[in-house]
């Protein structure tokens, strides 16, 4: 019997849109499944929205909604953008369905058989001003592993350790600030210590797996894993465990068992079986992920599957973060672009195409460098492969009323047949640059073919030859249009309408198309011109905290501060000593250039300058209240220039107090969505 292979991506957490680095995965897996039913292959790709846990609830009652509503909105504004993007589910659900709750307590179920779940009283984290425990995921704090400051109490997302929020060091409640107090609740674990040997053996014996993520989990295997807290007490939006009252599951319980109920919707709609794929030998199953949840996938998991009858994951491909420019994509640091801000200026197929450039199955950040991202669409895309296309097809229209017979019997025909089977192992091991690499290299081979026929000059002494040449060319965009489809589904779909084919496969990947008429050529892409980029303000502003302060030893009018920016510790010299006390400075969230030339005023050294408004009687500090230590702040449509200014470059810059708030000509000064304000200043005062 032919697998029947079910491809998930990770579920987008229903509490907010999609965005860039988002989309990184789910580019990855529609290419794959694309190239999966390309070569005949039963494939399905089954995904939902994750809808439980307290941030979805708390983010409702914010916006005076149900949860139920929320998850709702964010579902039709998910399944729009993933759309618009190509990408082709055969199941997108959601978690909250009553196929999901049923998969849940089967699952449970069948763990509490095996004598696998138990309960067991904790001390858990409980903020008293919220008056309510705290889940994982709304504590915050340093990482006990690796000392990570401001991560979440489930997973450190620096080192991937999964985390208990009472582990974290000086943990905050992440909803009001607090710090929490330990009090006492019963809770539902499962005993994830029983299955190591068998984790350890599917880890050591599947070699699908990506190696250097098998030696990393190893690692936690060895040194004993821990059991699972798999429960939450209420209020929380999420199912009931059966027979409690006030006791649900755990999110990243039954967010996975989003993929199992996926399916059985797609199977609900199709007329199959959710056993044929996920309980039967021909059933496979694939996991695409990013490596920010690989505890989960890798251990807790696979672990329930395996305990409670169900097929393991054959493939887990893990990917690294998004970067914007080289940076992490973070609204505080002006890099983040959400799914629809990228639509409102670009073709969604020049972002999969520049993916597919960067993607393998390796676990490696990808980069989206705007430079680079238009480098590729107009030297390749358009240049190279759209080019040939149409200069093929155009000449056909022109001289040969859009028919041909015969081909050209080339020995170039037998080296771009060698490569189609090295497309199809890049696709099948999600090598994707590989593939991309040599499918430009046989559109750069018949862009060469093309020119050195010089068919224009050609067809004034040989119209019989001419005519082959071109049927050849013909054939090498077909081959071309099947081999980009995974990548590229619309230009494939439109390049096949003007070479009046439809229907196309793999096994269509040949110089057989003989005898045949095109339709009309039309240019497939345009060039993109002056594409947005953001404008580079000259100074690299940040959000520091006053650690210490105290007056110049020999300048009355000066304070030294000591300030924190995130990642590293700062000395400044501040002539702010008339305007505020020591004591009125300590603890302050101000706004610094922190890539101002180091000085020494008298004798101190000053490594930055914090920014203050100055109308000729008062000096107020710049001052910033929710952001956090090293966030960037930033003028919107602006990046900040993270290279060295002299305290010449930064007096030309003409910055001014307007209602509070600090503007640069139209724009209004933000660390994130957070304005940066200034208080008991007139307007217009001058910031230095």
């Amino acid at each position: 019997m032919a697998k029947k292979i079910v491809v998930t991506s990770a579920l987008p957490y229903a509490n907010g849109s999609i965005h860039l680095g988002h989309m990184v995965e789910y580019i990855q897996t529609d290419i794959f499944v694309r190239f999966l039913k390309l070569i005949g292959e039963k494939a399905i790709y089954c995904c939902a929205d994750d809808t439980h846990g307290t941030p979805i609830q708390v983010n409702a009652e914010k916006q005076g909604i149900t949860p139920e509503e929320l998850i709702a909105k964010y579902n039709i504004e998910h399944q729009q953008d993933f759309k618009d993007f190509l990408i082709e589910f055969d199941s997108y659900y959601s978690t909250n369905s009553a196929e999901n709750k049923h998969y849940a307590d089967f699952i449970f179920n069948k763990l509490k058989e095996k004598g696998l779940i138990y309960t067991k009283k904790i001390s858990q984290l409980y903020c008293e001003n919220c008056k309510r425990f705290l889940p994982d995921r709304y504590v915050k704090g340093k990482c006990p592993k690796c000392g990570a400051e401001d991560q979440y109490g489930d997973v450190c997302e620096k080192c991937s350790s999964a985390l208990k929020g009472g582990e974290l060091i000086d943990p905050k409640c992440s909803l009001c600030g607090k710090s929490p107090v330990q009090k006492e609740t019963e809770h539902y674990f499962f005993k994830l210590s029983a299955c190591s040997d068998k984790l350890k053996k599917w880890l050591t014996e599947n070699k699908s797996l990506q190696p250097e993520i098998v030696n990393y989990i190893m690692n936690w295997v060895n040194e004993g894993l821990a059991d699972w807290d798999i429960t939450r007490d209420g209020p929380y939006f999420g199912f009931k465990i059966p027979g409690e009252e006030n006791k649900y599951y755990y999110v990243w319980l039954d967010a996975p068992i989003g993929y199992i109920s996926s399916t059985a919707n797609y199977c609900k709609n199709n007329n199959e079986k959710v056993e044929d794929y996920w309980n039967s030998e021909n059933g496979q199953i694939i996991h695409v992920i990013g490596k920010d949840i690989i505890y989960f996938h890798y251990l807790f998991w696979p672990a329930m599957l395996m305990e409670s009858g169900f097929n393991l994951p054959s493939y887990i491909v893990v990917h690294g973060f998004l970067t914007v420019n080289g940076e992490k994509m973070s609204k505080s640091r002006g890099t983040f672009m959400t799914a629809r801000d990228y639509l409102n200026r670009y073709d969604p197929e020049f972002l999969r195409f520049y993916y597919s450039h960067l993607l393998s199955k390796k676990m490696m950040d990808v980069n989206l460098d705007f430079k680079e991202f238009q480098n590729k669409v107009n030297n390749e895309l358009v240049a190279n492969l759209s080019n040939f296309c149409y200069r093929t097809l155009s000449f056909l229209n022109k001289n040969f009323n859009s028919s041909f017979g015969e081909i050209d019997e080339t020995k170039m025909i037998e080296e771009m047949t060698e490569k189609f089977d090295l497309v199809k192992n890049a696709y099948a091991d999600f090598n994707y640059k590989d593939a991309i690499r040599i499918i430009m290299e046989i559109s750069s081979i018949g862009n060469k073919y093309f020119q050195d026929k010089e068919p224009w000059s050609l067809i004034k002494k040989d119209k019989e030859k001419t005519e082959k040449i071109l049927g050849t060319c013909v054939n090498i965009a077909k081959n071309l249009s099947i081999l980009i489809s995974p990548i590229l589904p619309k230009f494939s779909v439109e390049l096949q309408k003007q070479l009046n084919l439809e229907g196309v496969e793999w096994s269509d990947l040949n110089f057989d198309t003989k005898h045949h008429k095109i339709n009309n050529a039309s240019i497939l892409v345009k060039k993109l011109e002056n594409i947005e980029t953001e404008k580079t303000f000259p100074l690299n502003l940040k959000v520091a905290q006053i650690i210490s302060a105290e007056p110049h030893p020999e300048a009355e009018k000066l304070v030294v501060l000591q300030i924190d920016l995130g990642t590293e510790k700062r000395q400044i010299v501040a002539g702010i000593r008339k305007h505020y006390t020591i004591e009125e400075l300590v603890g302050r969230k101000i706004v610094v250039v922190s890539n101002l030339k180091p000085a020494k005023l008298r004798g101190k050294e000053s490594n930055g300058m914090l920014l203050a408004a100055s109308d000729g009687e008062s000096v107020r500090l710049l001052e910033i209240k929710d952001s956090k230590p090293g966030d960037n702040v930033s003028f919107p449509e602006h990046v900040n220039n993270t290279q060295q200014v002299t305290i010449e470059e930064f007096e030309k810059i003409k910055m001014k107090s307007k209602d509070g708030r600090i503007v640069y000509g139209h724009l209004v000064l933000k660390a994130g969505d957070e304005e940066v304000k200034v208080s008991e200043i007139k307007d217009g005062a001058k910031v230095s």
